[in-house]
């Protein structure tokens, strides 16, 4: 385990319109704002989304099960803002649902808003926190630079 400490800094609240891309949407006002490093909560309902809903096995790294969707669904999630390289990479996780079953796991694309998603972004001050690649595990780890 590894840990780090901040202080709270500036708090945004979002409202992402119908048609737009939520993934696109944090990532355009985490550029706008120069969000490095928040966490985000987040509920309202998409009308699309391809997300990854776990490991096929426990292996790492992990060979990861893909769903998708194109039929408007209930929202709630949970995530993070931290850059890799010179961009914010955002990590979404959510729980996705309406009349045809529950989909949950870490949002990955093509996530339209569905009448409106409504968020509220908590960035973190004093903490020097990046993405990179971990080929051991497979995926992008946050670490913690030495300041």
């Amino acid at each position: 385990m590894e840990y780090t400490q901040g202080t709270m800094g500036r708090i945004f609240v979002v409202r992402i319109d119908h048609g737009d891309d939520v993934l696109d949407s944090l990532i355009e006002i985490s550029e706008k704002e120069q969000i490095r490093c928040a966490y985000f909560i987040m509920l309202g309902a998409v009308g699309s989304s391809k997300l990854v809903t776990g490991p096929k096995e426990k292996s790492i790294p992990p060979d990861v099960a893909w769903a998708e969707f194109s039929d408007a669904r209930e929202l709630i999630g949970a995530g993070n803002i931290v850059w890799m390289d010179d961009a914010p990479k955002i990590h979404l996780h959510a729980a996705i649902g309406g009349t045809s079953g529950v989909l949950m796991g870490c949002v990955r694309a093509n996530t339209e808003a569905f009448m409106v998603v409504e968020v509220v972004i908590f960035e973190i001050e004093g903490v020097d926190i990046v993405r990179r690649f971990n080929a051991t595990v497979g995926f992008n780890q946050m670490k913690f630079e030495q300041g």
